[in-house]
């Protein structure tokens, strides 16, 4: 079955390894093709983007996805080290990833290390509530 994409104007994807650009209208298109890595440009992330541990673990996983040619697991293992060992408590979401990342289903992963992303962001912005909340402690960071 084919999967049916419509891309707002000016909007990317990635199919296999090219990178598509829309004109300025809506286009509608079917994509028909076994095990192609397809990225909306939503779920794009780029090393510019990638500015916490969670984002280059995710960068990481795309990367596995998009070029599963170069061998990316050992950055992917390497951030993830670091990840556990300064937040323990995100082991069920990076067990996830993990998971689907041994079962080949790496887009998945990618769904799931979203999760972490957003786990991520609710740390950081509860620290910065509380660091906001403590006298003589700027929140300008």
């Amino acid at each position: 079955m084919a999967l049916k994409v419509e891309l707002k104007p000016h909007e990317r994807i990635i199919i296999g390894s090219c990178v598509i650009t829309n004109t300025d209208q809506r286009a509608r298109f079917l994509i028909d093709g076994d095990n192609v890595p397809i990225l909306r440009e939503k779920d794009i992330l780029t090393p510019e983007i990638a500015d916490t541990p969670a984002k280059l673990i995710y960068l990481a996983v795309q990367l596995m996805y998009i070029s599963p040619e170069q061998n990316n697991h050992g950055t992917y293992f390497n951030l993830l080290r670091d990840f556990v060992t300064a937040v323990p408590n995100a082991w069920p979401i990076i067990e996830g990833i993990n998971n689907h990342i041994l079962s080949g289903e790496l887009y998945l992963a990618l769904k799931q290390a979203r999760k972490l992303i957003a786990y991520e962001r609710e740390l950081l912005d509860q620290i910065q509530a509380m660091n906001a909340n403590k006298p003589g402690v700027s929140s300008a960071a």
